[in-house]
């Protein structure tokens, strides 16, 4: 990981500077509740793994609470804006924490291969933490869910971190490098700041429609898979 020179005294400015994207949603809100934490961790004198494994406690916790109560929002015994509050707070907090570490590990140059491997495997099990979530829900909501589009659901969702993994190295590309607002509002569909946003919402408006969520997030992933695959391909002929 790329480290820069600590300034003397950084500020949420310095620490925000250094992010490494993630769309619209997260560079204007995530990122910059991430540059807080990062500060806040700097002045504690906390390290960037420390941030890590908090973002991932605090998203554990909170997806295996959605799936604890899915039943329980579906039989009308839990408000439904209950459950949706909680997945708000606590997957957004958890994704700026996840946000922080890497500015603070490239400000006070604190980064680390191992440190980047730590990231790395926590995202991984926070997201697959959200996507039982959200399959629970709508298993619950639905129990008619096809077993086939849960599997779809799941499998398709790691698109997501496989390719933000391999956009990280030297061989990165873009298959769209417009930086245009009308594009990036289109690519909100893959921020996962935007995303959990609007899962949290639907779970505390309507959680009967996040089976649709589910459909809707297997065919947008499925599909830029596939439109990563012909890209990649026609670059490498």
């Amino acid at each position: 990981m790329s480290t820069l020179a600590e300034p003397s005294h950084p500020t949420v400015a310095d620490f925000h500077r250094v992010n490494r994207g993630g769309g619209l949603f997260s560079e204007s809100v995530s990122q910059w509740i991430g540059a807080v934490f990062a500060l806040v961790a700097q002045r504690l004198g906390l390290r960037p793994t420390a941030l890590t494994i908090t973002n991932l406690v605090l998203g554990l916790a909170t997806s295996v609470t959605v799936v604890a109560l899915a039943g329980p929002v579906a039989a009308g015994d839990v408000p439904a804006w209950v459950v949706g509050l909680l997945a708000l707070v606590g997957w957004q907090i958890a994704y700026a924490l996840d946000c922080a570490d890497g500015q603070l590990a490239r400000v006070t140059g604190q980064g680390s291969a191992a440190g980047a491997r730590v990231d790395v495997l926590c995202d991984v099990a926070a997201q697959i933490a959200l996507v039982a979530a959200l399959s629970a829900t709508a298993v619950a909501q639905v129990p008619s869910t096809p077993v086939w589009l849960v599997a779809a659901f799941a499998g398709t969702w790691m698109v997501n971190l496989v390719t933000s993994v391999m956009q990280a190295g030297p061989n990165a590309a873009s298959m769209v490098t417009s930086t245009s607002l009308p594009v990036r509002l289109v690519k909100l569909v893959r921020d996962y700041g935007a995303v959990i946003f609007a899962a949290a919402l639907v779970l505390a408006v309507a959680p009967a429609l996040v089976f649709w969520v589910l459909v809707a997030f297997t065919l947008v992933n499925g599909g830029f898979l596939l439109a990563s695959i012909a890209f990649s391909a026609r670059a490498s002929l």
